[in-house]
């Protein structure tokens, strides 16, 4: 899957926790969120689009981890401090 293809799954995709989600969709959307924070930096644009965001990013990491087999509920992780975002990277790179 490529960079736009990606964007435009999620998108389409932006409240479905079902199924799943191939490395490339995720870490292309990943890339994606990335670039819009550092492009638009801190400004009332840049929060409200981060708020758009949230639904495809929680949907696209639930539907990752669907793939690798384990919940989507396993994004909890990232409340732990340091550690829960790290297992949950191993997780998201998995094959």
């Amino acid at each position: 899957m490529d960079f736009v293809t990606s964007i435009k799954t999620c998108f389409s995709k932006y409240v479905d926790f079902s199924g799943k989600a191939s490395r490339s969709e995720f870490w292309w959307f990943f890339l994606f969120c990335l670039i819009v924070d550092f492009v638009l930096g801190i400004t009332v644009f840049a929060s409200f689009l981060s708020l758009v965001l949230v639904l495809p990013q929680l949907a696209v990491g639930a539907r990752r981890l669907h793939d690798i087999g384990k919940s989507g509920w396993w994004q909890l992780l990232a409340f732990i401090p340091v550690i829960g975002i790290i297992i949950l990277i191993i997780w998201w790179a998995k094959k």
